[in-house]
């Protein structure tokens, strides 16, 4: 199963780390503490809205990009869940 928090918080880390920015650096800026940004980014903590909107200002990046980002690699990941999954066929009892 795929988590969006997951997938959320790889896009917020790959944003920070593309601007050279530590978590210190953006958790400060956003106001939000330095171990919650880091449970956020590694997917351990789902964010609110209002958390988002505060780390998406510190990033400089609109949450409507950050979404689309994540909407990207969510359809990436159900691909690759149904590539892998072996649908069986249905048995059907003839009648005899």
């Amino acid at each position: 199963m795929v988590l969006v928090r997951g997938l959320l918080g790889d896009v917020l880390r790959r944003k920070r780390l593309r601007q050279g920015r530590t978590l210190r650096e953006v958790s400060a800026d956003a106001r939000v503490s330095l171990g919650y940004l880091s449970e956020v980014e590694r997917g351990q903590k789902e964010a609110s809205s209002e958390l988002l909107a505060a780390i998406c200002m510190a990033l400089e990046v609109p949450l409507s990009t950050v979404f689309a980002e994540v909407s990207e690699d969510l359809a990436r990941e159900e691909a690759l869940v149904m590539a892998h999954s072996v649908i069986e066929p249905e048995v059907v009892a003839s009648a005899a």
